[in-house]
């Protein structure tokens, strides 16, 4: 089949395509190998999936599989090493696995049953800091029946629980290759994804070739994909400009989104696809420290923050302000901090100080990374300063790591202020809200909140009917704005910019918002 027209091209799913122009290129590949090269700024903290709950999941859903996962345009769970799972009892406490027949490892060893369990069990046992153990709060056990099947009993109901087989967390690697109670450290990496890690070296590239011994739902598109890191946006796109690498996925800014969008001669040879995003940034508030400790301070800040401002002068139209920590199109959200809060107004804010005798201006150090998620980042931050600042309230000083380094320091409980952002492990509501919450959370400092863990989240777990537990989470979000332990601040659009020549872009999002690699191939001529 050939884009005939530029409308046809666009046409997919829910994604709209801004290209370059119609071309002349057919959509059933080129001859010969087919190579890719995609441009990210987020770059894996590690290879081992049990010390991972972060943007290293790019990665791993290519090289690794899970039970189950999303294929694009799919809102539920769909079968991948697994040829079927279902909840075998009515409360939703047991749920059982049957493995696809034949399933390698790139190293020739065997998927089976066992090694499923290995690779749940060991998240547990070692609990890295920086892992996905929050995940599995629900599950009691992992037992085996046979080779193919593999039975998950949980302590609660818990709906949720097939989505978060579907994450990358729940990467199932060999035993003989990822010790059951300590991290791998060798530096490489062993699944059965769709690709197999041919080489990696940290901070520079990934390069994947296509598994041919492969069992999934995965169709794929080309033979190999280079993966180059970045650390600078304007070095990315100009290596997207000058054709070294052939699609950007991550970290484009603002500037960039609207310079392709306009069509400019320099960028005439590039695509520009637009999804709707649930990917949202908020700040962190440390209850320890002595001043973000302090509820009163929390909500003088969330007085004067305009996020309107914001998202206008450093994302131009590439975001829009979120007032609750579950964005739009997700069941649940709601407008809280602004019902809560309404337009910024810097007197409501000194008066909140002056209630709780609080002296300004308050001096305050914000921290972000400056390498996760763009090079917006810090115009972001520094225009959170200029407004915090231009109250006389608050007396702002800021402090940029990269992500290794910020990632320790917000775990060991040493920023004031953080800013973080947020990509969903699957489109819940519970996703929003539950790794924020409690003794173990994505946040690094614990935050408790009983009515939140033992009740609510208990409660909408035992619903299978996703759409039904709504009145659940617009409470939770209500006591998150009680607290204001976090900040929301916007809610991002996420785009894929390519090469003309390069087809797939419209279906390599998935709902995960991880981009699945093997959907990209390169059109040939007619």
């Amino acid at each position: 089949m050939f884009y005939r027209t530029c409308l046809q091209a666009a046409a997919a799913l829910a994604s709209i395509s801004l290209l370059a122009g119609c071309g002349v290129f057919s959509d059933d590949g080129g001859d010969g190998e087919q190579k890719i090269a995609v441009g990210t700024t987020s770059e894996p903290s590690t290879l081992d999936p049990a010390a991972a709950w972060d943007g290293s999941w790019e990665l791993y859903r290519n090289v690794f599989q899970t039970l189950v996962s999303f294929p694009t345009g799919s809102a539920t769970p769909q079968p991948d090493a697994a040829e079927g799972c279902r909840f075998t009892d009515a409360s939703n406490k047991v749920f059982e696995c049957k493995l696809r027949s034949g399933l390698k490892f790139t190293n020739g060893e065997t998927l089976d049953a066992a090694a499923v369990k290995h690779s749940v069990d060991r998240i547990r046992t070692i609990d890295a800091e920086s892992g996905p153990t929050g995940l599995l709060g629900s599950l009691d056990r992992v037992t085996t029946s046979g080779d193919d099947t593999v039975t998950f009993r949980l302590k609660t109901p818990d709906a949720t629980f097939p989505f978060i087989l579907a994450t990358p967390a729940m990467s199932i690697v060999p035993p003989s290759q990822y010790p059951a109670d300590k991290l791998r450290e060798d530096g490489k990496l062993t699944g059965s994804g769709p690709y197999a890690l041919d080489s990696y070296t940290k901070g520079q590239s990934a390069e994947l070739s296509r598994f041919d011994a492969y069992k999934g739902f995965a169709k794929i598109k080309n033979d190999a994909v280079t993966i180059r890191y970045f650390q600078d946006s304007d070095v990315m796109m100009k290596a997207l400009k000058d054709r070294t690498i052939d699609a950007i996925n991550r970290g484009l800014t603002a500037e960039e989104v609207v310079e392709l969008q306009e069509k400019k001669p320099e960028t005439a040879h590039l695509q520009l696809v637009e999804t709707v995003g649930a990917d949202i940034r908020y700040l962190v508030f440390n209850p320890e420290d002595p001043k973000a400790g302090k509820l009163a301070v929390r909500r003088a800040i969330a007085q004067i923050i305009d996020r309107g401002a914001l998202v206008q002068k450093v994302y131009h139209g590439t975001a829009e302000p979120l007032y609750s920590m579950v964005p739009k199109g997700i069941s649940g959200h709601t407008t809280e901090f602004y019902d809560r809060f309404g337009e910024p107004d810097a007197a409501k804010a000194e008066e909140i100080l002056e209630d709780a005798g609080i002296t300004a201006p308050v001096p305050l150090k914000f921290w972000y990374t400056t390498d996760r998620y763009g090079s917006s980042t810090a115009p972001e931050f520094a225009e959170i300063k200029r407004q915090l600042e231009d109250t006389g309230l608050f007396r702002i000083t800021l402090e940029g790591k990269p992500w290794t380094e910020f990632q320790a320091g917000y775990q060991a409980g040493e920023y004031p202020v953080f800013g973080r952002g947020w990509f969903p492990d699957f489109p819940d509501p519970d996703n929003f809200i539950a790794p924020f919450v409690g003794a173990k959370n994505v946040l690094g400092t614990p935050y408790e909140s009983p009515e939140i863990t033992e009740q609510l989240l208990p409660q909408s777990r035992r619903e299978s009917d996703r759409g039904a537990v709504t009145g659940q989470f617009e409470r939770a979000q209500e006591i998150l704005v009680d607290d204001v332990r976090l900040l929301p601040l916007w809610q991002g659009k996420l785009y894929v910019a390519a090469s003309e020549e390069i087809g797939g872009g419209e279906n390599a999002l998935d709902p995960q918002t991880v981009m699945q690699m093997w959907e990209l191939y390169r059109k040939k001529s007619w």
